[in-house]
């Protein structure tokens, strides 16, 4: 069992089905090229949010507006945590957020090739250690300690991920679905409230994809982190999401269940086509 995963702002749990995260009218533009227009959504506590759509629909920006490495020019993000507060993190940095509780993977692996995979968790782990650089190298008091508990916690996300076999091999010796594996890993260590997972699965073969659908399952339902995916397999969205925002060209063009979007005219013309076979897993 995962201990610590909920952040330390959260002193009051929110309910599950509370708000956690509201996107409000969110537009992004580079120059004349406008990623997002006008995007409003909200995330509930402990679901699994998917977010779909053809390349170039605006998920990732919409990603990395929420983790910070956007600003949009205009709209808002808000975050909520368990004390009762509110916090707008639309110009917040990166390590803000993180350290609010919102912690991400990217679509391209951002792991660090030459150290192993104990210390990429490590490294991950890191954003919320409190004592100073010099306790730290010197691993003495409070530094040792800090240390110990956090190695205790990664330890436990290698054992959910079933990465023990390979947790002292440098990661860029490991097969491309393993790589995966640990950047969700490292991502997990930073103990988020919500988890933003950029196609997990891309790449991987059916065995890769049925393990890692298990893992974020797990997160949710065991630990209770709120997730949301960008996958473009439609059989792994319908079968783990609670629920479905669709992008196209920078707007929002549906949004429910995965039965609800299934059925949804606009959704189909757009991005499925009119093959329902999209909508099984592959």
């Amino acid at each position: 069992m995962l201990r610590g995963f909920t952040h330390q702002l959260n002193t009051t749990q929110l309910n599950p089905g509370d708000v956690q995260l509201e996107v409000q009218s969110v537009t992004l533009s580079f120059g004349g090229v406008t990623a997002l227009l006008n995007v409003s959504l909200s995330l509930h506590q402990s679901e699994i949010l998917a977010v779909i759509g053809p390349n170039g629909a605006g998920k990732t920006s919409l990603l990395n507006c929420i983790s910070g490495l956007y600003h949009p020019q205009q709209g808002h993000i808000v975050y909520h945590t368990g004390d009762g507060k509110q916090h707008d993190i639309t110009r917040l940095r990166p390590h803000q957020i993180a350290r609010l509780g919102i912690a991400r993977s990217f679509q391209n692996i951002e792991l660090f090739r030459h150290m192993t995979v104990l210390n990429n968790l490590m490294a991950g782990a890191h954003i919320h250690m409190h004592t100073g650089l010099l306790p730290s190298l010197l691993y003495w008091g409070p530094a040792e300690r800090e240390q110990i508990e956090f190695r205790r916690f990664v330890e436990d996300i290698i054992d959910l991920l079933e990465i023990e076999a390979i947790r002292e091999k440098p990661v860029g010796e490991l097969p491309y679905g393993l790589q995966k594996r640990v950047e969700m890993g490292r991502a997990l260590a930073m103990k988020p409230a919500v988890l933003l997972l950029d196609e997990p699965m891309a790449g991987m073969n059916t065995e890769e994809k049925e393990d890692m659908a298990r893992f974020i399952l797990d997160v949710n339902e065991e630990h209770g982190v709120t997730i949301v995916l960008i996958e473009h397999d439609m059989g792994v969205v319908m079968d783990i999401s609670d629920r479905i925002v669709v992008l196209n060209f920078g707007q929002k063009i549906g949004e429910g269940t995965p039965d609800e979007v299934r059925q949804n005219p606009r959704v189909i013309q757009a991005y499925l086509g009119e093959d329902q076979s999209a909508f099984t897993r592959k």
